[in-house]
């Protein structure tokens, strides 16, 4: 779901001057000069077929071309072309009103039978580079995104992808499976508080790409541009409820069938909770998610939702979803009344609690404040692992009444926005 975020801005990651050692290799320098040609080539020329862009650029071969939307007054045009090599050029021009906006390009490399995002070059409307990104991974297999100066040389700071667990030992506690984006486990808020196994190695998994490493990155709308979602979200977990062990997934864009197998290893892992800030309109993407859940003894706390609708006649899932061991939540202000842009539903949603303008911790370690049902959904979470800290056997069927038993009428909102009502303060044990 859509969720309103305000950083503070900490400290840059790394600082630096020059690309690090293994950053800039042959291939790398020859895609840095396949992005200038573009921009220079086709940047300036706003009707250009796909064969024209292949004429425009020799040596290249055009592959296929996506015009989104139809309607408005914003524009994306996107085209694919194949190098020499195998490699691949990705060019996209973003207008508005028929205004170029922003000429994104992107290079892949292609080695080991595998297509890899490499370099990304971002242009302003006058076609002139003013950044760029380099997705680097190691020989250890870590990753890592570097953001570069519009010279595709000069390095600005580096974000991390991909990185190794964290040594360390089970904290014990309630653990809860945190489905989201992932998690930038290797932060001190949070390596410390990774359930692991008997052998040390923590519990999670990445359900995106098929790895153990759910680092935090939803890479939907772009491999440069990863959505930092789940680690926001978790750090009010881990400060609400300090004594809980974390298992954090990344949440299975490419394939929502997977959320089966997600919700079976949670189980295994002995999580008591799952907390899902997520959703989507087609109900088809949480089949196998609620078939799994109805066979467990799991509470899932989910987001309404942030699209200012009622999800009882406008439905998301699995917010409208109608299984017992699902518990949705969605935002309210400090006095009770529903947050803007906030989703409602007298029958799908069953509380509010306050979750607008929350401290959070991003993927770096700095600190800002968000605001959205998403980070309803921890606070919840955590009310939930309170609980059951002090009654270790509860059921959900229990726990849930137990929560819904907390709810009062806000006298700051209409009747009928949620089930039970309002949860003034989740902290007021």
């Amino acid at each position: 779901m859509r969720c309103r975020v305000r950083h503070i801005w900490g400290t840059a990651l790394i600082i630096a001057t020059t690309w690090p050692a293994g950053v800039g290799a042959e291939s790398d320098r020859d895609g840095a000069r396949w992005l200038r040609l573009a921009v220079e080539r086709l940047c300036p020329q706003a009707g250009l077929s796909g064969l024209d862009t292949q004429d425009a650029l020799p040596g290249s071969w055009f592959l296929d071309e996506t015009r989104q939307p139809r309607t408005g007054p914003a524009r994306r045009n996107v085209m694919r072309l194949l190098l020499p090599g195998a490699h691949e050029l990705t060019v996209e021009r973003r207008q508005f009103r028929g205004r170029l906006r922003q000429f994104l390009v992107s290079y892949a490399t292609h080695n080991r039978q595998r297509t890899r995002p490499a370099l990304q070059a971002v242009a302003d409307g006058g076609c002139v580079i003013r950044s760029g990104g380099a997705i680097r991974e190691e020989s250890s297999g870590w990753q890592y995104l570097d953001r570069l100066e519009g010279d595709l040389k000069t390095l600005k700071w580096t974000e991390t992808l991909q990185a190794p667990w964290p040594e360390g030992r089970d904290p014990g506690g309630i653990r809860v499976g945190l489905v989201d984006s992932g998690l930038a486990y290797d932060l001190p808020l949070f390596r410390d508080r990774l359930a692991r196994d008997s052998a040390g190695r923590p519990l999670g998994y990445d359900y995106w790409d098929l790895d153990p490493w759910p680092y935090d990155g939803d890479t939907s709308r772009s491999p440069f541009l990863p959505v930092r979602h789940g680690t926001p979200v978790a750090s009010i977990l881990a400060r609400e409820a300090p004594d809980a062990a974390l298992i954090p997934f990344r949440y299975p864009r490419p394939d929502m069938t997977r959320m089966a197998a997600l919700v079976r290893r949670a189980a295994e892992a002995g999580a008591r909770i799952l907390t899902m800030p997520l959703g989507s309109r087609d109900p088809e993407d949480w089949r196998g998610f609620e078939s799994a859940l109805s066979r467990y003894d799991i509470l899932a706390v989910v987001s309404a939702g942030n699209d200012g609708r009622d999800i009882d006649s406008d439905p998301v899932f699995p917010a409208a979803s109608t299984l017992g061991n699902i518990l949705v939540v969605t935002s309210a202000d400090n006095f009770g009344r529903l947050a803007q842009g906030a989703n409602w539903g007298r029958k799908s949603v069953d509380v509010m609690l306050p979750a607008e303008n929350r401290g959070v911790v991003d993927f770096r370690g700095a600190s800002g404040t968000a605001s959205g049902s998403s980070y309803a959904v921890p606070r919840l979470a955590a009310l939930a692992v309170r609980l059951l800290a002090r009654d270790p056997g509860l059921s959900v069927a229990a726990l849930k009444a137990r929560i819904l038993a907390r709810a009062r009428p806000s006298p700051y909102e209409r009747a009928g926005v949620v089930a039970a009502g309002w949860l003034p303060d989740p902290l007021a044990d």
